[in-house]
Parts: C-alpha cells; sequence; structure tokens
C-alpha cells in the first residue's frame, strides 16, 4: 500500500472558524484520511495552528495578553473544537514551534546560498511614538474609496479594496492610536521569485492534468500575471526570527520572517513535531524527503490559499535545492456562503464551529458539509436547506432504517438476530445493487469527488429501504415468520455494512451502528464490492441492542430558532 501524507491550510489562530473554513480544508482532508486509513493505506494527517503574522499581534493586545500566551490559549480552543467535530489529525501543531523555526531558518540560509534571497531598502510607516515601524495592519484610517473609518494599511475590510498604508486618510498607528507618523527607509528581504518562474512554470505544467481545474487555473493565473520577488520579512515582535548568523543587522533590529513565508513551512515542522514525540520510531524526513520515495502528498485548501501552495511554496522548496516533498494533488474548494453572502470571522456573521456544536452533535454538520461542499462552484448555507438534508438524508434514509428494523425484530424476534430462510431473488437483486452502489463510492472518494461520494453513499442508504419496503416483513410475518426474519437478517447485514463505510462521514453515527451488535472478532475496516454483495457479516445468533435514535428530527421551530439567533439572511 501507498502512504498518504495530508495536510489541510493551516487554522489561523485569532478565533474560531467558521463553517466554511471546516468545509473548505479540514473536514474533506479528515474524511480522506479516515477513507483510506480503512482501506489499509499508511496515512499521516498533519494540520496546525497559523500563528504568527500582525493579526495574531493585534488580537492579543485586544484581549491584554501576552502575543505568546495569547496563542496558546487560542491554539487549545480551536483545538477542542476540532476534537468536537472529530477531525483524526496524526498530529495539529503549532506554527510557533522550535521545529518550524528552526526548518524556515534553515530554508531562509539554503536560499540565500542559491542566490535566491536579496536585501533590499524600502519606505515603510515609522512611528516615533511607538519607536518602530508599522506593517500595513498596524496602520488604520479612513478609506480613500467607501469613507470606512477603520481601513487596515493593507486592505479596507468595508469594500475590500486592496490599499497601501501611504493611501489611508487620517492614518494612525493601531498600537497606540498616534497619528504622528512618519515615512521613512529600512531593510527587508525578498525572495526572489522571479529568477524561479520558469521552473514553478514547469512544475505546475506537470500537474495539469492530474489537479483539478480550479487549483490548475489559479495557478496558472498567477503565473500567466508573472511572479514578483516578494519581502519575506516584516517588523513584528511576534515571529520567526531572522538567523543572526546570516543576517545580524537585520537580526539585532528585530526583524522576523513574513507569516506567508513560514506558514506552509509549518506542515515541515508538525511532522517534526509529531516524530519528536517519538524518535525512535517515528522518522518525519521519510515523508518530506522526495527521494524514490513511496508518499503520495494531497492538500487540501479554499480557492483563497491556492497561489501560496501552488506557486510560492513551491518557488520556495524548489530554490532551496534540496529534494523537500512536493504537493502531488491539490484539492481546492469554492466558497460556502451563508444565505449568498461571504461567512466573516472578523464581522461574526454566519455559523461558526464552536455555535455549530452547541446546537447539534458533529456528524450532523459533518454529513451537510460534505454533501454540499463547494466542488464546482460556490454553494450556499441556508437554515431552510440543513433542516431539509438532516430530516430527508440522516433522520428517515439512515436513522428511521436502523431504528425500525432493530426495534422490529426485537419485538418479534427477540435479542439476537433471527436465522429465517435462505436468501432468494431480492436477496441477489439487493447484493448486486449494494456492490455497484459500493464501488461507485469507492470511485467517487478516489477521485476526491466528496459530493459524488455522499450521494453514493446516501443511495446505498435508499438500497436498504427500497429493499425493506419490496419485502414488508411487517406483513411478511403473518403469512412467511422465515422470510420475514430473512428479511431482518439481511437489513441488519445492511446497518452493520452501513457503519464500515459510513464512518469517514458519520464517524460517532457509525461507531454506535456497529456496537448495535454483538460479534465477537468485528475487524471489517471495509467491505469490497464482492464480499458486500453476500450480506453476511452478521450471522444469525449475534446478540444485538436497538441504540438510541440516531439522528433526532429538526422541526418548523428549531428552523426559526436558528434564523432567529444567526440570521435568515447575511448582513
Amino acid at each position: 500500500m501507498a502512504r498518504h501524507l495530508i495536510t489541510s491550510a493551516l487554522p489561523y489562530i485569532n478565533g474560531i472558524k467558521h463553517l466554511g473554513n471546516m468545509v473548505g480544508s479540514m473536514l474533506p482532508a479528515d474524511v480522506y484520511s479516515r477513507y483510506l486509513r480503512q482501506r489499509g493505506h499508511d496515512v499521516l494527517y498533519i494540520c496546525a495552528t497559523d500563528e504568527h503574522g500582525t493579526p495574531a499581534e493585534l488580537a492579543a493586545k485586544e484581549q491584554n495578553l501576552p502575543v505568546d500566551e495569547f496563542c496558546a490559549q487560542a491554539h487549545d480552543a480551536q483545538k477542542a473544537v476540532y476534537d468536537g467535530f472529530a477531525l483524526a489529525f496524526d498530529y495539529f501543531g503549532r506554527s510557533s514551534s522550535a521545529e518550524n523555526r528552526d526548518i524556515t531558518q534553515h530554508f531562509a540560509r539554503k536560499l540565500n546560498e542559491n542566490g535566491f534571497i536579496e536585501e533590499r531598502a524600502i519606505r515603510q510607516v515609522y512611528s516615533p511614538t511607538d519607536g518602530r515601524f508599522l506593517p500595513d495592519r498596524y496602520v488604520e484610517g479612513t478609506c480613500p474609496h467607501c469613507g470606512y473609518d477603520k481601513a487596515r494599511g493593507d486592505q479596507c475590510e468595508n469594500c475590500t479594496r486592496v490599499l497601501d498604508p501611504t493611501d489611508l486618510i487620517n492614518p494612525r498607528s493601531a498600537i497606540s492610536g498616534s497619528t504622528d507618523l512618519e515615512v521613512r527607509e529600512t531593510k527587508h528581504l525578498f525572495l526572489l521569485q522571479s529568477k524561479l518562474e520558469n521552473e514553478v512554470r514547469e512544475w505546475v505544467a506537470r500537474h495539469d492534468k492530474d489537479w483539478p481545474q480550479l487549483a490548475s487555473s489559479i495557478a496558472h493565473k498567477w503565473l500567466t500575471e508573472g511572479l514578483h520577488d516578494r519581502a519575506i520579512t516584516r517588523d513584528l515582535d511576534w515571529g520567526v526570527p531572522v538567523p543572526a548568523d546570516t543576517w545580524p543587522e537585520l537580526a539585532a533590529e528585530g526583524k522576523v520572517f513574513y507569516v506567508w513565508f513560514d506558514a506552509p513551512i509549518e506542515y515541515l515542522g508538525a511532522t517534526k513535531e509529531w516524530a519528536d514525540q517519538d524518535p525512535e520510531n517515528r522518522d518525519w524526513k521519510s515523508w518530506w524527503h522526495d527521494v524514490d520515495t513511496d508518499v503520495r502528498y494531497t492538500q487540501f485548501m479554499a480557492k483563497d490559499n491556492v497561489p501560496f501552495h501552488t506557486v510560492m511554496f513551491p518557488a520556495t522548496e524548489l530554490g532551496v535545492r534540496e529534494p523537500w516533498k512536493k504537493v502531488d494533488f491539490v484539492k481546492a474548494f469554492n466558497w460556502l456562503t451563508y444565505y449568498g453572502g461571504k461567512f466573516s470571522t472578523s464581522q461574526k456573521r454566519g455559523v461558526f464551529t464552536d455555535q455549530a456544536l452547541e446546537i447539534l452533535p458533529a456528524d450532523y454538520w459533518r454529513y451537510f458539509l460534505i454533501a454540499n461542499a463547494p466542488e464546482s462552484d460556490d454553494s450556499s448555507f441556508t437554515w431552510e436547506h440543513f433542516t431539509a438534508t438532516v430530516n430527508k438524508d440522516l433522520a428517515d434514509t439512515l436513522g428511521n432504517f436502523v431504528n425500525r428494523v432493530l426495534s422490529f425484530s426485537r419485538k418479534r424476534f427477540g435479542d439476537d438476530v433471527p436465522a429465517g430462510g435462505e436468501p432468494g431473488a431480492a436477496e441477489t437483486r439487493l447484493g448486486e445493487e449494494i456492490a455497484r452502489l459500493l464501488a461507485e463510492y469507492e470511485e467517487h472518494m478516489e477521485a476526491l469527488q466528496f459530493r459524488k461520494a455522499a450521494a453514493a453513499l446516501r443511495a446505498l442508504w435508499s438500497a436498504g429501504n427500497s429493499y425493506l419496503e419490496e419485502k414488508a416483513p411487517w406483513l411478511e410475518i403473518k403469512t412467511d415468520k422465515d422470510g420475514a426474519a430473512l428479511t431482518l437478517r439481511t437489513a441488519m447485514n445492511l446497518i452493520h455494512l452501513y457503519s464500515v463505510v459510513s464512518e469517514p462521514f458519520i464517524p460517532a453515527t457509525a461507531k454506535t451502528m456497529r456496537e448495535a451488535f454483538s460479534l465477537a472478532d468485528d475487524t471489517a475496516a471495509w467491505a469490497t464490492p464482492e464480499a458486500a454483495k453476500s450480506l453476511t457479516s452478521v450471522p444469525a445468533g449475534t446478540p444485538f441492542t436497538v441504540p438510541p435514535v440516531l439522528f433526532a428530527k429538526l422541526t418548523d421551530e428549531d428552523l426559526e430558532t436558528y434564523k432567529e439567533r444567526f440570521g435568515g439572511e447575511p448582513a
């Protein structure tokens, strides 16, 4: 079996993420990782909090906390939510780790040795009151385009226009509020992407037939516009410091690397953090050194992160001139919107992941989000759609099937799986349909087509309901008790199959379904279509229990409560 390295875009440290962030990176990566593990592959799923940059410092300042303390607390808060969503990371690290610092500095030194870093003088806003140069987001003022009086020096949040700090009207320091600002000359390090453009272009071209159109088109758009040399240092108190052994002057001035330089390197850093927990048995470089490797590397991200992962980070890896593993497949997502408007962390618009878990268990959200993943285009979250999906797919199609099969069998046959007669034509047809649908499900999962995979999974659940309606054991038992027992035993085998193949989507529910049967040695990780056809994994005589209701139906009152709390339209 191949080894699979999987990463999802690092969630930024300042605040709990919304549902759009969840479905655009971490959740599909988790679904895919779970599927691959069940199929017997060696999987390493790595993620981390992205902790450097201006927003982290500003968020810490708002909470009157030292930035390192703020980041530590925020990391734990985010990790708790991801645990609540049952995201099965092999390791969830921190970009502020010593491992990431060391590898980032190593990359910078190698890039410099190879002639891809240059020190340049630029003009930047300086605050005498604060005694420091101000990064773009540390300058606030009035937007010259829309008049918003809290625009940042890099972009106006209100009208989204890109700005320079000198564009702002009445600029002031975001630290002290001082309007006594000057423009002074300072020095920064620049990554000479222009010198690496042809190599990046050739590398991207090799993936044109493999990557989804969304990822490939964004990469080519950036390459068409040309790669520009990019400043990779900032004047901040928090970040990976410029190494003094290579740039003593800049290190003395307190320069740190730009967050978008060190953040992708944290994929390597977090893998080393994972390995450092058990160094005798874990070799992090075996996952990242691309020399005769059997590792397939898949990245998951929303479309705004694609340029950094398909152009900028590969340029960095190429420029280091060492055999670092580069991504094989980029699974990019469009936006999940809230009633057609953007989710917004800063403006608290939409449903956030901690709020979602307060309302309903994770499996409700996991299934809905993946079944409606914004793959080919943007998709919209509405409470009406969410409620309808939960009720139809989860409560009625799956939950009701499980409950009525087990409840009816216990009522008429007791607490053991009944034997019944030999399978007939209906069971043969069902087995063939299950094998066909399972093969379709596998095909879509292998291709990372999540909406199609969800549809195939839903069809598997529906096949059980169709079989039950055809056989009608509640009528069959009146004239053919053995026939009714066969029907129920077959349906129970379907429930066990569902518990196995539904696990990537709804792991908690899958566990409940599997534990309903007291099988002596239930080690089934997956079922091939051919094996699933027989529907014999739960033999007659197996004790079973009837679990609580798997999914509660949502009412009109629930719908109105959700809309009242979160709003039915974007602000």
